[in-house]
Protein backbone atom coordinates (compact mmCIF):
# COMPACT_ATOMS: atom_id res chain seq x y z
CA UNK A 1 0.00 0.00 0.00
CA UNK A 2 2.70 2.18 0.57
CA UNK A 3 3.59 2.34 -3.22
CA UNK A 4 0.17 3.95 -4.00
CA UNK A 5 0.14 6.50 -1.24
CA UNK A 6 1.89 8.58 -3.48
CA UNK A 7 -0.25 7.98 -6.55
CA UNK A 8 -3.17 8.40 -4.73
CA UNK A 9 -2.50 12.10 -2.54
CA UNK A 10 -1.44 13.37 -5.86
CA UNK A 11 -4.64 12.81 -7.93
CA UNK A 12 -6.61 13.71 -4.32
CA UNK A 13 -4.51 16.89 -4.77
CA UNK A 14 -5.15 17.64 -8.49
CA UNK A 15 -9.08 16.65 -7.57
CA UNK A 16 -9.07 19.71 -4.80
CA UNK A 17 -7.33 21.86 -7.09
CA UNK A 18 -9.43 21.81 -9.97
CA UNK A 19 -12.70 21.52 -7.62
CA UNK A 20 -11.28 25.32 -6.38
CA UNK A 21 -10.79 26.55 -9.73
CA UNK A 22 -14.51 25.47 -11.02
CA UNK A 23 -16.05 27.08 -8.05
CA UNK A 24 -14.04 30.20 -8.02
CA UNK A 25 -14.55 30.67 -11.98
CA UNK A 26 -18.47 29.56 -11.47
CA UNK A 27 -19.05 31.66 -8.15
CA UNK A 28 -16.81 34.91 -9.44
CA UNK A 29 -16.58 35.07 -13.37
CA UNK A 30 -18.36 37.61 -15.46
CA UNK A 31 -22.06 36.38 -17.11
CA UNK A 32 -22.39 38.71 -19.54
CA UNK A 33 -24.02 36.17 -22.84
CA UNK A 34 -23.89 38.19 -25.89
CA UNK A 35 -24.20 36.89 -29.43
CA UNK A 36 -20.29 37.92 -30.01
CA UNK A 37 -19.46 35.90 -27.61
CA UNK A 38 -21.54 32.63 -28.90
CA UNK A 39 -20.19 32.54 -32.26
CA UNK A 40 -17.58 29.97 -33.45
CA UNK A 41 -14.05 31.95 -33.53
CA UNK A 42 -11.57 30.88 -36.66
CA UNK A 43 -8.08 32.27 -36.23
CA UNK A 44 -9.57 35.59 -36.44
CA UNK A 45 -11.74 35.23 -39.69
CA UNK A 46 -15.43 35.62 -39.83
CA UNK A 47 -17.05 32.08 -40.00
CA UNK A 48 -17.96 30.54 -43.03
CA UNK A 49 -19.92 27.34 -43.74
CA UNK A 50 -22.07 25.24 -41.74
CA UNK A 51 -20.17 23.82 -38.60
CA UNK A 52 -21.73 20.56 -39.58
CA UNK A 53 -19.32 20.24 -42.90
CA UNK A 54 -18.11 16.80 -44.28
CA UNK A 55 -14.27 15.92 -44.20
CA UNK A 56 -13.01 13.74 -46.72
CA UNK A 57 -11.91 10.45 -45.85
CA UNK A 58 -8.51 11.14 -46.97
CA UNK A 59 -8.57 13.22 -43.75
CA UNK A 60 -9.07 10.30 -41.56
CA UNK A 61 -7.48 8.28 -42.99
CA UNK A 62 -4.24 10.24 -42.43
CA UNK A 63 -5.26 11.25 -38.97
CA UNK A 64 -5.13 7.17 -38.57
CA UNK A 65 -2.07 6.70 -40.28
CA UNK A 66 -0.26 9.04 -37.98
CA UNK A 67 -1.80 7.54 -34.77
CA UNK A 68 -1.00 4.17 -35.58
CA UNK A 69 2.73 4.79 -36.28
CA UNK A 70 2.75 7.15 -33.06
CA UNK A 71 1.87 4.05 -30.90
CA UNK A 72 4.27 2.12 -32.62
CA UNK A 73 6.94 4.28 -31.92
CA UNK A 74 5.68 4.42 -28.38
CA UNK A 75 6.49 0.70 -28.18
CA UNK A 76 10.13 1.25 -28.77
CA UNK A 77 10.88 3.20 -25.84
CA UNK A 78 10.83 -0.06 -23.50
CA UNK A 79 13.05 -1.81 -26.23
CA UNK A 80 15.62 1.04 -25.73
CA UNK A 81 15.51 0.89 -22.06
CA UNK A 82 16.00 -2.47 -21.94
CA UNK A 83 18.47 -2.65 -24.59
CA UNK A 84 21.58 -4.02 -23.28
CA UNK A 85 19.56 -6.41 -21.16
CA UNK A 86 17.98 -8.08 -24.53
CA UNK A 87 21.40 -7.99 -26.29
CA UNK A 88 21.43 -9.20 -29.62
CA UNK A 89 18.26 -10.50 -30.20
CA UNK A 90 16.23 -7.83 -29.05
CA UNK A 91 18.43 -5.82 -31.63
CA UNK A 92 17.04 -8.25 -34.23
CA UNK A 93 13.57 -8.60 -33.11
CA UNK A 94 13.71 -4.45 -33.33
CA UNK A 95 14.82 -4.25 -36.37
CA UNK A 96 12.44 -7.08 -37.82
CA UNK A 97 9.47 -4.65 -35.88
CA UNK A 98 10.89 -1.42 -37.54
CA UNK A 99 11.01 -3.15 -40.51
CA UNK A 100 7.46 -4.18 -40.58
CA UNK A 101 6.50 -0.29 -39.99
CA UNK A 102 8.44 0.13 -42.96
CA UNK A 103 6.62 -1.67 -45.05
CA UNK A 104 3.13 -0.34 -43.92
CA UNK A 105 4.88 3.38 -44.72
CA UNK A 106 5.72 2.32 -48.14
CA UNK A 107 2.38 0.17 -48.93
CA UNK A 108 -0.08 3.93 -47.58
CA UNK A 109 2.62 5.86 -49.23
CA UNK A 110 1.62 4.08 -53.16
CA UNK A 111 -1.78 4.21 -52.07
CA UNK A 112 -1.93 7.28 -51.80
CA UNK A 113 -3.02 7.22 -48.91
CA UNK A 114 -0.76 9.99 -47.62
CA UNK A 115 -0.99 12.14 -50.83
CA UNK A 116 -2.87 16.10 -50.10
CA UNK A 117 -5.24 16.91 -52.64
Amino acid sequence: MEIWLPIVVTLVVAGVIVGVMVTIHSTLGPKRPSAVKGEAFECGNPPSGSAWGRFSVRFYLTALLFLVFDVEIIFLYPWAVELRKLGMFGFVEALIFIAILFVGLIYAWERGALDWD
